[in-house]
């Protein structure tokens, strides 16, 4: 069979949790990109594969799919990863509990910190807005407040067992990482121990090892 197909650029967030999906399990896929800039991601043939005109889009033989993390799952599941914990029902409903919270709470956090400190300037030619940034560190300490508590109870969010709830953390964390907010984490120090364990972990480290991600 024909390896899997990734639609979008390899350094959008949306993209590399795929992308760690993919390696966890050992698939073969390709990366197409798809230029942002020029608005293909707006147009035919990609708005046959994502309906939104956003990344990415993912098609594995006859079918297409869109939504990162309704891609996640279907990797973790076809190829019977146990990240998911289906297994066990109350395992797995806090997986879901937990990718919820990555979506609204810490992700909504951090996107508009990704799009001021690396987008806007980088790519863009303009200058962050430190109002917004300001704003958006403030929701993500309140995030990180009750990650802190959720880790004091397990090592990982869901449980003792790591899961597509932890791994789906990676992309928004390298970019936080990669800011000049990463201090931000000191005061959270059960947060700071799970992201040192998640970003070594050698499907994340397989991801990062191929971006070249500028500081900012």
């Amino acid at each position: 069979m024909a390896p899997a197909k990734v639609y979008g650029p390899a350094m959008s967030t949306n993209v590399m949790r795929i992308l760690v999906c993919l390696e966890e399990v050992g698939a073969e896929y390709e990366v197409v990109p798809v230029d942002m800039s020029t608005g293909e991601h707006k147009r035919p043939p990609h708005i046959s594969r994502n309906p939104f005109g956003q990344v990415p889009a993912f098609e594995d033989g006859d079918l297409t799919l869109f939504e990162s993390r309704a891609i996640s799952k279907y990797i973790l599941r076809k190829h019977g990863s146990d990240l998911l914990r289906e297994s066990n029902l109350s395992e797995s409903a806090m997986v879901d509990v937990w990718l919820e919270v990555e979506s609204s709470h810490f992700d909504g956090a951090m996107s508009p910190i990704i799009f001021q400190c690396f987008i806007v300037p980088m790519f863009m030619g303009g200058a962050t807005d430190m109002g917004v940034v300001n704003e958006s560190l403030e929701k993500l300490k309140k995030a990180l407040e009750v990650y802190e508590a959720q880790l004091s109870k397990s090592k990982y969010l869901a449980g003792d067992f790591i899961s597509l709830a932890d791994i789906s953390h990676f992309p928004t964390v390298y970019y936080l990482l990669a800011s000049a907010h990463a201090s931000v984490l000191e005061a959270y120090p059960r947060v700071k121990a799970w992201i040192d364990d998640v970003m070594q972990r050698p499907s994340v480290k397989k991801v990062t090892e191929a971006l070249k991600m500028p500081s900012a």
